[in-house]
């Protein structure tokens, strides 16, 4: 007859499903933004670019304006759901210029889409709209930001993108 041998406790060992990250608000965002340049429909879906054309960074953390020079490049797909792909420059109150990529995923009902779609503004809680940011900058004081991840939800207004930016610590 067999013996199993006593349960062992190790590293190895323990639960798979770990803490969840806690949020630290880095900072909010008004992106202005100028009419939209619809490159048509192709084969991966509706190709669409929104140029950025300035705004606002505010919040505890950081605080600047966003540069008129970038773009959110769109791919729209399913006629509900955008992948959003924006790129573009902020520049700190203490002068820093830090160079902001955010991939995000918005998805709104057929009606509400083609609402955002004209540019109409949609109640927030009726899309989802989230994104992934991430910072890149020459400046040693704000280094850090190139060493971790954040998260964003954003939304549709009229003229601009309103986006709150989140550290996972």
């Amino acid at each position: 007859m067999a013996t199993q041998s006593p349960a062992r406790s190790s590293p190895d060992d323990s639960p798979i499903t770990l803490d969840p990250p806690r949020l630290e608000h880095l900072c909010d965002l008004r992106v202005e933004v100028a009419q939209v340049i619809d490159a048509g429909s192709g084969p991966f879906g509706v190709r669409r670019v929104v140029p950025i054309i300035g705004g606002q960074v505010t919040g505890a953390r950081m605080r600047g304006r966003v540069l008129p020079v970038g773009a959110d490049f769109q791919l729209v797909t399913g006629g509900t759901t955008a992948h959003l792909d924006a790129r573009y420059l902020i520049e700190l109150d203490d002068g820093a210029t830090v160079f902001v990529h955010n991939t995000a995923l918005r998805y709104a009902s057929p009606a509400n889409h083609e609402k955002l779609l004209r540019g109409e503004t949609v109640p927030p809680e009726e899309v989802y709209f989230s994104g992934q940011p991430r910072f890149e900058t020459g400046d040693p004081r704000w280094a850090w930001l190139s060493d971790r991840q954040f998260v964003a939800r954003g939304r549709r207004a009229e003229r601009a993108v309103l986006l709150s930016m989140w550290l996972l610590a």
